[in-house]
């Protein structure tokens, strides 16, 4: 059997409680695709992304619902051993990437820019936003999973003090008629991790030249990461922690609250408290 047919086996089959299952129900509980879609799969060569276009495509083959998927890479300027693991790791996997050159990385080196992540990621959505209008697409499909969802929580809290998550779906403002969804909502990065590890695959994590030293691993010292080490040591405590979060994200009392924030206009649990 070819490397990407057992690749893709392992989610059907091995994974596919803790994989399959959770990316079929993400896309069905929050109605991620539809008939008809043209979806834009968004990779940027780690092991996420890659794993999402794994799952679009045998949503394809397997699902109920018509639709066409793009799997995209936008170059913000890799350097060639960055883009040759990307373009192997899609060989390897049976995945027909489209590749467009950007010259993202230079910008920002050129601006010396003291948040060249925050910089970064504005700049690449733009990118994709343009590619996938132009491109006649009306979805964007990127790799987030239930710990992005969880860390994001906890980084509103800790240093945005205010209580706001990563949603499964949502409408571009500046792009009408795009909408962004995260069809690995549900699926928790551990799993991910051991799907790599069981097919012995090898991701880029970060191919920035800025942070060149962590393009093959996590060892670095970024917000993200410190929550990371935080739901950790909270799982050690109650190893459903996590799930707990996630829950309290849909399951908010608002009149417990006190206060809320809604297109931008805050309302104190006393506007209310007479009545």
């Amino acid at each position: 059997m070819e490397k990407y047919k057992e690749i893709e086996r392992s989610i059907i089959k091995k994974y596919r409680k803790e994989i399959w299952s959770k990316f079929v129900k993400a896309v069905q509980e929050y109605q991620l695709i539809e008939e008809k879609d043209k979806i834009m799969v968004c990779i940027s060569g780690g092991k996420d992304s890659f794993l999402l276009a794994k799952c679009i495509q045998e949503l394809q083959r397997h699902g109920n619902v018509s639709f066409e998927a793009s799997f995209v890479v936008m170059d913000p300027g890799y350097s060639e051993e960055h883009r040759n693991v990307i373009l192997k790791n899609a060989e390897i996997l049976n995945v027909p990437i489209q590749m467009f050159q950007t010259d993202i990385f230079a910008v920002i080196e050129s601006v010396a820019s003291k948040s060249p992540c925050y910089l970064c990621a504005r700049m690449r959505r733009g990118h994709l936003y343009n590619w996938a209008k132009e491109h006649g697409c009306n979805k964007i499909a990127l790799g987030h999973h239930f710990d992005d969802v969880i860390e994001t929580t906890l980084l509103s809290m800790f240093y945005g003090s205010e209580i706001q998550t990563m949603m499964p779906k949502l409408h571009s403002d500046n792009y009408s008629g795009l909408e962004l969804i995260r069809p690995l909502y549900l699926v928790k990065e551990e799993s991910i991790l051991a799907w790599k590890k069981y097919n012995n695959l090898s991701f880029i994590n970060c191919a920035c030249q800025f942070t060149k030293e962590n393009a093959f691993n996590k060892n670095d010292k970024s917000k993200r990461n410190e929550m990371k080490k935080i739901i950790q040591m909270l799982r050690d405590i109650n190893p459903d922690i996590d799930y707990n979060i996630f829950k309290a994200l849909d399951n908010v009392n608002l009149n417990c609250v006190l206060g809320v924030r809604e297109n931008g206009i805050h309302k104190s649990f006393l506007d209310d408290y007479e009545k």
